[in-house]
């Protein structure tokens, strides 16, 4: 016979069989959790780390502040010594007489003013036209006459020709300076200057003759002792025209005895 123990044994072991079936099958049911890969290095998402507090700043130091002048100091001795060697190697511009420079570079200073010489206009029967007036025609002859008497140094008769011509027109300038000429033969310089004047004052538009005015009034000039208005007068003479031969001996006589007396 069977004991009751015998019996109970299986049944036990039937009833922990059935509920670990149980235990099992509801774990089937049961919803599972999805599988995720998990993030590689490359794909995760990086973390935001926090930003980090700016340092503070710390006060310039002095040499720090100093630092950018020495370069400026330094480059401004370099440019002052670059422009000290400039001057060195460039060679002063002399204007001696000894060094010879083209025209195109000589400065006007070294260019002499002087005009060149004037035509001769001393002929008064070249002067009368078809159309001129037989006063101021017989006014001229008598001029041209008294001017040939003046270059054979009879002044006498010179001054009646020129007294004429002066009598029968007033307006003939050429005539004032011849008589102008006559009396400075005569030695009568106050009256040569005298009409001197008129004669300049209607000649002003003839250079020539304006040349030949101020070379006799510095031959009365010098005659009366006034060297230094008789020299101004030469060189304006000069000045008109530079072929006047009364002026220009005249202040080759003053230069030469300017020297003679300083020896």
């Amino acid at each position: 016979m069977i004991s009751t123990k015998q019996r109970k044994t299986p049944v036990r072991l039937l009833q922990r069989v059935a509920a670990v079936i149980i235990v099992l099958a509801v774990y089937g049911c049961a919803p599972q959790p999805l599988y995720r890969r998990p993030l590689t290095p490359a794909t995760a998402k990086p973390r935001s780390l926090p930003a980090p507090k700016p340092a503070p700043s710390s006060p310039p130091s002095s040499a720090a502040s100093e630092s950018p002048r020495r370069p400026l100091l330094e480059e401004a001795n370099i440019r002052e010594q670059d422009l000290k060697t400039q001057e060195k190697a460039t060679p002063p511009i002399t204007t001696s007489k000894e060094t010879s420079l083209p025209p195109s570079v000589i400065p006007e200073t070294f260019i002499p003013s002087t005009p060149p010489p004037l035509a001769d206009d001393s002929s008064l029967l070249a002067k009368i036209a078809p159309g001129t007036p037989p006063q101021r025609a017989a006014s001229l002859r008598l001029s041209e006459e008294g001017r040939m008497l003046l270059g054979s140094g009879d002044y006498a008769k010179a001054l009646n020709r020129l007294e004429r011509a002066i009598a029968i027109d007033s307006t003939n300038a050429y005539g004032h300076f011849l008589l102008a000429k006559a009396q400075y033969g005569l030695k009568r310089y106050k009256e040569s200057l005298n009409f001197l004047e008129v004669a300049e004052s209607r000649l002003r538009g003839e250079p020539f003759w304006l040349a030949e005015v101020y070379a006799l009034r510095g031959e009365n000039l010098r005659a009366l002792g006034m060297a230094d208005r008789a020299e101004d007068s030469y060189t304006k003479a000069l000045s008109i025209n530079s072929g006047n031969r009364t002026a220009s001996e005249a202040l080759s006589r003053m230069q030469s005895d300017g020297s003679a007396t300083q020896r």
